[in-house]
Order: C-alpha cells, then sequence, then structure tokens
C-alpha cells in the first residue's frame, strides 16, 4: 500500500495495491477513493455490548461481535482429521457455533475462551444450534503479548466504536477497515458543496470531518454530528433537484381550462346518484382552480381504494373537456383501461354517448384505445380522436404510439403512476401543442417523507374518507402449515358465499410454466423454499377439489387481451363464481359482488400490495373478508407482516410498515437502476424532520439561484447524488 495523496478520484489500486482493489471493484463495486470512502459502515459494534446473535436470521451473511466461551476438538466421522468448534457468545446468552475442519491447533491456541473477536460468515442450523462454518475472524488485541502489535487488522478496532461494513465473503469488514484507514491518512476531502450559511445556520460539521468521524469515530457524538451531515447532503441534493423541477414546470406556459357554468360537468353533478365526499369536493375545487391557470397542472392524488379517485379525475376531464380540450386517461393493463371505458360510460350516460341515440345536447365521445383493437375499430376510434369528437381518451401505452394524434390535449390523468416510464409520460405529454395538465392517481397510501421526497415535484392531494355504502373489510391470517385444517376452512367459507349469491377471488403469486413476467415474484429464494404457488396449476386443482362445481374463470397478464377481457366481463356480469388471477386485479378492478379474497403464499407479496388487493372486496353492501394464507412460521418477519395487514385497514400505517421493511434505495430506484442506491444513510421513515428543513432550504436557494450558477460545487455535488436516471426515477415516482 502506497503513502501517495488521494482524491475522491484517485484509482484505488494506486492506493491500496492491485490485488486488495481488484476485490474491491469485483466484489463490492468500489472503483475510486471517493468510491470507499463514500461506503458508509453499516454499524458500530461497542466492545462489551451484545450483537444479539438470537436475532440472526438463517442463510443471513454476518459479520458480529462476540467473545469465545469454550472450545471442543473432536474426531470427524465421516472423514479422517478433527474437528475444531468453538463456541463464541454476545453476552446476551445469544450463542454462535465456529466450527474449522482440518488438523488445525493453532487456531485453537489463538481462540482462547475470553479473547473478543469480529466473525464473519453465513449462518446455518444444524441440530437446532446456529452456527458459522468456516468463518473469517479477526480478533481483537486484548490478551497476549504483542498480540495487537503482531496483528495489523487490530489498528483499525482500537476506538471504542467498532465500524461494520457492508462487506463480502472475499473482503470482510476487517479489510475495508484496513483500506479506508490507509485511504483516510492521504485523503484531501472535496470542496465542501454546502454553502456556509447552510452549515451555520443547521449547525452542521464540514465536509472532511464529516467523512472521517463517519469511519473513524472519536465519540459517539462525533459520529452522530458526522451521520447528520452527511445524511443531509443526500436529502439536499434530492429536494434542490425536485424543487428546480417545480419551478421549471411552474414557469412553463401552458393553457388554462377555466371551468364553464352549465357545461358537461354541471349536468354531470347534477346526475349523480349520490353526494361527494366533503374530501371530493375539496381536492376538487383544488384541481379546478389548476386547470384555470395558465401553467401545466402537476397534482398527485392519492386516496385508500375505493375512496372516489375516478369521480374526481373525471370531474376534471370534463372540466377540460367544456373548455374545448381532450384528456386522456393512461391505465397500466388492458383489463383495467376496459374497466374504466365501463365504469366512465355508466357514470356519464347520455353525457358520454354523442352521436348515439337518446344521447344529450351536449354529450361528448369516450373511446378506448388499446392495442388489441381491430384494424377498423382503430381506425374509427383514432378518426374520433384526431378529429376532436372523442372528449375522453382511454387507453395503455397504445395511446403513446405513432399514429394516435389529439386534436387538443389538455389533460393527461395517469393511473397508478409507478407502473408508468417517465419517457412514456413524455410521449404522451409532446402530442399536446403547449405541455397538457397533468393529474397523477395513485391508491397505495404514501407516507409524507415520501410524498416529499419521491413526488416533490408534484402537489399533493388526500382523499382520505371513502364513500357511503362501502363495507367494513375482515381480515385473517391462515396458517396453512400449521393449522391446515384451517385451509379447508377458508374454502368452505369461499362455498358459503358463493352460496349467498357472491363471487370471489383467489390470487396466486405466480402464472404459471413460462417465462416469468413481471407479475410474479423470483420462482425460488436463497432458502430453497418451494416454487410460489402458480395460477395454472391452482386453478385445476381448486377445480377438482375444494371447489369442485363452482364456475372458475383464469385471468393473468400472458391472457391475449381479448381473452382478457373477456373473462372480466364474464366475472364482473356474474357469469363465473370464482376468478383465480394473479396481481393483475390489483388495481381497478371494480366487482360490486365480489365477496371474498384468498391469497395464497399471502408472505409473497409486500404490504401495500395486499393491501391494494384486499381493497378489491367490499365495494358492494356486503361485507368484505380477506384471507391471507401462508406456510411463514409463527414469530418468522413475514408472519408478523401478515398479522400487521390483518389487523388495520389503515393504509398510511401499513405504508409507514411497508417503508420500514423496504431498503431506502429501493424508494429512489436503486434496483431500478441496479447500481448501488445513493441513499446509504438517510431514513425516509426516520429523518422527517431533516428532509423537511432540507426541503425548505432548497426552495429558498432556488428561488435566489435557481440554476445554482453562484453555487458550482453545490451544483457539481446533486449531480453526482442525484444522476440524471435517478432524478427520471424521482419524477415517475
Amino acid at each position: 500500500m502506497t503513502g501517495e495523496a488521494a482524491t475522491v478520484d484517485t484509482p484505488l489500486k494506486k492506493l491500496v495495491g492491485e490485488r486488495t482493489a481488484k476485490a474491491l471493484a469485483g466484489h463490492l463495486d468500489l472503483h475510486t477513493a471517493g468510491d470507499l470512502i463514500y461506503h458508509f459502515p453499516r454499524r458500530y459494534d461497542e466492545r462489551g455490548e451484545h450483537t444479539d446473535i438470537r436475532s440472526l436470521d438463517v442463510g443471513e451473511q454476518v459479520t458480529v461481535l462476540a467473545q469465545v466461551q469454550r472450545t471442543a476438538v473432536r474426531p470427524m466421522r465421516q472423514r479422517r482429521g478433527n474437528l475444531l468448534e468453538v463456541t463464541v457468545g454476545d453476552g446476551s446468552g445469544g450463542v454462535l457455533t465456529c466450527t474449522f475442519f482440518g488438523n488445525q491447533a493453532w487456531r485453537e491456541r489463538e481462540l482462547r475462551p475470553g479473547r473478543w473477536g469480529l466473525f464473519a460468515g453465513k449462518v446455518t442450523e444444524f441440530r437446532g444450534k446456529r452456527q458459522l462454518n468456516g468463518p473469517e475472524y479477526v480478533l481483537l488485541g486484548e490478551g497476549g503479548e504483542g498480540e495487537a502489535a503482531a496483528n495489523e487488522e487490530v489498528e483499525e478496532f482500537a476506538g471504542a466504536l467498532i465500524p461494520v461494513y457492508p462487506a463480502a465473503a472475499a473482503v470482510p469488514t476487517w479489510v475495508i477497515a484496513r483500506c479506508v484507514r490507509v485511504v483516510l491518512d492521504t485523503f484531501t476531502p472535496p470542496e465542501d458543496p454546502l454553502p456556509a450559511t447552510v452549515r451555520a445556520t443547521r449547525n452542521l460539521v464540514d465536509i472532511g470531518t464529516a467523512l472521517h468521524e463517519i469511519h473513524r469515530p472519536t465519540s459517539k457524538e462525533a459520529l452522530y454530528r458526522a451521520r447528520r451531515r452527511l445524511k443531509w447532503d443526500e436529502a439536499f441534493a434530492v429536494q434542490l433537484t425536485l424543487v428546480q423541477r417545480k419551478q421549471r414546470a411552474a414557469a412553463s406556459p401552458g393553457r388554462a381550462r377555466p371551468a364553464k357554468a352549465g357545461g358537461l360537468l354541471d349536468a354531470f353533478d347534477a346526475r349523480l346518484p349520490y353526494e361527494l365526499t366533503s374530501g371530493q369536493q375539496v381536492v376538487g375545487r383544488e384541481i379546478a382552480a389548476d386547470l384555470a391557470r395558465p401553467h401545466p397542472m402537476h397534482r398527485l392524488l392519492q386516496g385508500e381504494v375505493g375512496s372516489g379517485k375516478t369521480v374526481v379525475a373525471l370531474r376534471a376531464m370534463l372540466q377540460v373537456v367544456d373548455a374545448g380540450g381532450q384528456a386522456a386517461l393512461l391505465a397500466p393493463t388492458e383489463v383495467l383501461a376496459a374497466q374504466h371505458h365501463r365504469g366512465i360510460l355508466d357514470l356519464l350516460g347520455p353525457l358520454g354517448r354523442a352521436g348515439e341515440l337518446g344521447a344529450a345536447d351536449d354529450a361528448t365521445r369516450v373511446e378506448l384505445v388499446t392495442g388489441s383493437l381491430g384494424a377498423a375499430a382503430r381506425r374509427r376510434a383514432l378518426a374520433e380522436v384526431a378529429e376532436g369528437r372523442a372528449g375522453i381518451v382511454l387507453g395503455t401505452h397504445a395511446l403513446l404510439y405513432e399514429g394516435v394524434d389529439f386534436h387538443d390535449l389538455g389533460l393527461v390523468v395517469v393511473d397508478e403512476q409507478h407502473r408508468f416510464g417517465v419517457e412514456q409520460r413524455d410521449a404522451l405529454r409532446a402530442k399536446a401543442e403547449q405541455p397538457p395538465h397533468v393529474l397523477v392517481m395513485t391508491a397505495t397510501p404514501i407516507p409524507r417523507t415520501v410524498a416529499m421526497t419521491v413526488y416533490g415535484d408534484l402537489e399533493t392531494s388526500t382523499l382520505s374518507q371513502l364513500p357511503q355504502g362501502r363495507s367494513p373489510i375482515a381480515s385473517h391470517v391462515v396458517p396453512a402449515a400449521e393449522k391446515p385444517a384451517f385451509l379447508d376452512r377458508a374454502w368452505r367459507r369461499l362455498r358459503e358465499e358463493v352460496t349467498k349469491g357472491h363471487q370471489a377471488y383467489v390470487v396466486c403469486p405466480r402464472i404459471g410454466e413460462g417465462p416469468v413476467s413481471d407479475e410474479e415474484p423470483p420462482r425460488e429464494d436463497d432458502s430453497g423454499r418451494r416454487p410460489p404457488l402458480a395460477v395454472t396449476e391452482v386453478a385445476p386443482l381448486l377445480a377438482e377439489g375444494p371447489l369442485h362445481g363452482l364456475r372458475i374463470g383464469v385471468l393473468h397478464g400472458r391472457l391475449p387481451a381479448d381473452e382478457k377481457d373477456a373473462v372480466m366481463r364474464a366475472f364482473a356480469d356474474g357469469e363465473l363464481d370464482v376468478l383465480v388471477a394473479t396481481t393483475v386485479v390489483e388495481v381497478g378492478v371494480n366487482v360490486p359482488n365480489a365477496t371474498v379474497m384468498i391469497v395464497l403464499d399471502a408472505d409473497r407479496f409486500g404490504v401495500s400490495q395486499l393491501h391494494q388487493l384486499r381493497g378489491r372486496v367490499g365495494r358492494g353492501s356486503a361485507a368484505g373478508l380477506c384471507l391471507l394464507v401462508t406456510e411463514a412460521a409463527e414469530g418468522s418477519s413475514a408472519r408478523e407482516r401478515l398479522d400487521a395487514v390483518a389487523s388495520t385497514t389503515d393504509g398510511f400505517k401499513l405504508a409507514e410498515l411497508d417503508l420500514e421493511q423496504r431498503r431506502e434505495g429501493d424508494v429512489l430506484g436503486a434496483t431500478q437502476s441496479g447500481r448501488r442506491s445513493h441513499l446509504r444513510l438517510l431514513s425516509l421513515l426516520r429523518d422527517t424532520e431533516l428532509i423537511r428543513d432540507a426541503r425548505a432550504e432548497a426552495t429558498e436557494l432556488v428561488e435566489d439561484d435557481p440554476d445554482l450558477a453562484r453555487h458550482p460545487a453545490l451544483a457539481a455535488s446533486v449531480a453526482a447524488l442525484v444522476d440524471e436516471e435517478r432524478a427520471e426515477y424521482l419524477e415517475k415516482g
């Protein structure tokens, strides 16, 4: 290793040697001094404090700080030689057995009872005991003459706080710590990107101090200050990006679409068979005011499943039609687009049937444009759209294709925003002469900090009330492995509902044979569990077994579009008793007569996904029932997650839980980009106040210096932390 001075751009091979640099690059994607310095410790262990060995999961790759309790040598049964078993403990009563194969007397001398060390490996279980087989380890130099001096790794852990890094089997945490020390010894920190006024106002340490103290903290207080400063950088970069985008959007020219007295919207309100909730009225006024301004609206409408978002969106579309424009609604699937088409035609009645017998005098047309339309029907629909006779146009991404031209596109409504790429949304916006107004809808409740961080360039409206007439949904966990009789009872319960004239959904995580689609999770996981249950395999088993004699339909994303629509229509019309489906029914499907949902392998779904699925029942006058079937063991994190879903129908509580269980990077698309998350420290759950403060500072700074021209170091830092790909992900949510 060399003593060469290092900047963020210095290649690691110049600092830590070719072999170590190759390992860091190959296993951890760390190539430069900056990459390594920003590879922050995952946690800090403290001598004498336990790591809580009892909480470790089998199959997990771990590093634990533990003390050797006893050693034992015994002959191996299957082959010649001895086996060394070293029992280590964490001070809390939890123990791990570290097993070393072969004759290794020197290890027995080294791993003496009382010695503390860091032990790294994969947790396995044998005869009820937690084990690490052949773990890597480094002993901390507390006993034995000269050992501390002899062991160069010990120097990394001379302080009270021992950093534990995200590591790999080939590059354990102590190797990373050693490399960090070498780099820090000669590291020249970059120019501090944070304006001095912000640092002073918010009491933040400088970047050089923060980067040193996060790796080699001199005290807990110093570590807290370092983490706070580095979290601030992440929050500030994201908020600056969003505030800049919001400001640019607000300044861009658009076309005002003010409300018109005595138009379609007034006629629609007059024929509505129920009264809008107070929430729908408030949100309706917000949207109407946005549409009346000469700048494009950018608004997020979030609301629980069944809170009445579609009616709010339809009223916005009618205001635009009244003002001479057209409105397009993008749905993520053809099933949902067709569902919206039928629902909107029903709501509008004569107001949506221009050119037909019995149509109202000032009626418009509602057109459905999807990829599965026949050639003649497609030509007719496209002509209606291009000539402006269709005021409301519904469809999937087929609306984005060349050849779909609008007469005057004034409003784009995007349903379930997270399923659309920013490029697709921009393609639709580009079909208007001036940027149209945009309304984004989601039924996935969004915690406040996520709304501020992911949708921070949009104004946000929330519908929290459910319309009158919605029925309660009871949810229960069915532990199929422990109590098979409970699963039998679930199928009987479904039959009882069908006997009463109701319908049911059975949801599976996988389609079946063939390529894996976006609807389904991986077929097997690291634990070697059986593959998830599949629609095409479960449906015939149900038809021959517990649901024999019932009319069963199958729905999934691999069916041809016309077949999907036919199955959905048959279910909606009551011609099917049970629909066995994937998550294709997760959003928008509205069959008020469906009262039961049985979710198989429920532990394979996310919390928000289960909440969305559950919202498909209880949509009519009869109460809903959702049964979450799982083989997850009692006390496991998967089972606790399902118990939480069953215990509440409050989507915002569940959204917080969902966020707790996801890596922060996933929220900003780290998994989509395939790269490491740039949110290394910031927690959208725990750092609410810090994010809010960063938003306030970002707003003030951008108002004063919109392009950050007077803050070049900050602009460069923002560009590095929120690269173009991540900025796009922020925009699409």
